[in-house]
């Protein structure tokens, strides 16, 4: 086998970096924030009772692409450079966790104890235009509770509470969950007339995006009188943070045994949230979700005063999704976009991270000789869980010292400085101090890097 001899054209090309558009890469004291928020999610879920999972990165493509009008163009297909027709891509990237959960319930149903409540932070990929909040690969935390045969309403109420949880933990700032119920838009449309359920939904919850009068047009294209479309408007604009919502609908003349289920069950879930939540929950009945496999409650979160950014979290309840002809396994989860949330707060500078390493501590070197030394109080302070680098050489101290300061650590120890031993300066505050490995520890709030909120 003969083989061609590399070219400078090929040296060239091969060292360009080129950036592909839609898959972030965090610099490290982004990624500090970012791992702060997995923490927090992470302990949250734990908390409530949740357990993790981890499901495999693709699913047959027929199965991803069965859970809506636009899910096929958002499906990156997976296949074998230099395969067979075996290898022909019959696999898709996961756009979501809901799906691979379905199946993952479906092929270990006889191994799981129901309720099942699990929680799931990994990557999905979906092919879509890349923009300002918008990735091709991100990562998602959702939570989700399924049971055998039927699920007892009262999930519904808890999985806006985790999430109020949530954020009440991390500073994204000020939040509203807001919650619609399928059935509410389902027995009201049915109500008035209109049979293009599904169709009609995916119109109305394009409201954000294209505004009620090109909704309207959208609506009476599709077969909707201009009375009718005038109806599915005035439901998609009650909001209340009470039951006044229950009134509202009411008021509006229309009857359908859907819509009473529909009503009670999202009055059960705005009272529950009244009450554990306050001011954190509305009722919204623009709230569609656009996936098909939604049959109850759905949420969308949104952050005050950055409303244009859109939904950030939000799900919904599925009664058939897992069903394996015989059983039928019903849930109920939410979804944290958790680069989105991110590429928004960290893009505008909203959320910073306090130093770009978790180290606490820079141990100096006064020469070569001293690094073992350096490494030895290195490790005291480590097993006591104060993270430490070691200097990287023996320069000067105050050169030592702008390394510290450049990568924001906030103290540095001199071993063998003072009289009776080490002493470690708080390079902040110019503070020098005796210390001891063994004894010494920093303040909480330098013991790990801080994240914080830039506008309050």
């Amino acid at each position: 086998m003969s083989t061609r001899p590399t070219s400078k054209a090929d040296t060239k090309a091969a060292a360009k970096i080129t950036p592909i558009s839609g898959f972030p890469e965090y610099l490290p004291s982004e990624r500090i924030v970012e791992q702060r928020f997995l923490d927090v999610i992470r302990e949250t879920f734990e908390l409530h009772g949740f357990s993790s999972v981890e499901t495999r990165s693709i699913e047959p493509i027929e199965r991803l692409s069965a859970q809506g009008e636009d899910t096929d163009k958002e499906i990156y297909a997976v296949s074998r450079l230099g395969g067979g027709a075996e290898d022909d891509a019959r696999w898709g990237l996961h756009f979501d966790m809901t799906v691979p959960f379905a199946r993952y319930v479906l092929e270990n149903a006889g191994k799981l104890a129901f309720p099942f409540r699990r929680y799931q932070i990994q990557k999905a990929w979906r092919g879509e235009r890349p923009q300002e909040g918008r990735y091709r690969e991100f990562t998602q935390a959702d939570i989700d509770v399924v049971d055998v045969g039927q699920l007892s309403p009262h999930f519904e109420a808890e999985m806006p509470l985790v999430i109020a949880d949530v954020f009440s933990r991390f500073p994204v700032g000020e939040f509203v969950i807001q919650v619609n119920n399928r059935k509410i838009p389902n027995g009201f449309y049915q109500g008035i007339g209109l049979t293009d359920v599904i169709g009609t939904l995916r119109i109305v919850d394009k409201l954000d995006k294209i505004g009620p009068e090109k909704v309207k047009a959208m609506l009476v294209e599709a077969g909707a009188t201009d009375a009718q479309a005038d109806q599915c408007l005035a439901l998609a604009a009650i909001r209340s943070t009470d039951l006044g919502f229950v009134d509202e609908v009411r008021a509006l003349g229309v009857e359908h045994p859907l819509l009473d289920e529909g009503l009670e069950s999202l009055a059960d879930v705005i009272r529950t949230g009244m009450t554990h939540a306050p001011g954190r929950l509305v009722a919204d009945l623009r709230i569609a979700r656009g996936l098909d496999y939604y049959t109850g409650t759905v949420y969308e979160t949104q952050f005050v005063g950055h409303e244009s950014w859109g939904s950030f979290c939000s799900g919904g309840r599925y009664d058939a999704l897992a069903s394996d002809g015989k059983t039928t396994y019903p849930g109920v989860g939410i979804s944290i976009g958790v680069t989105r949330i991110l590429g928004l707060l960290v893009g505008r500078g909203l959320v910073t991270a306090s130093r770009s390493t978790p180290a606490a501590v820079l141990v100096a070197l006064n020469d070569d000789e001293s690094r073992e030394g350096a490494v030895g109080v290195a490790t005291a302070l480590r097993r006591r869980g104060i993270a430490c680098e070691v200097a990287p050489s023996p320069a000067r101290f105050g050169k030592q010292i702008r390394y510290a300061e450049r990568r924001g650590i906030p103290y540095v120890w001199f071993p063998g400085a003072g009289e009776s031993g080490d002493e470690v300066k708080d390079i902040r505050s110019g503070e020098q101090l005796p210390a001891s490995a063994d004894t010494w520890t920093p303040p909480s709030e330098d013991l790990t890097p801080l994240v914080t909120r830039v506008d309050g």
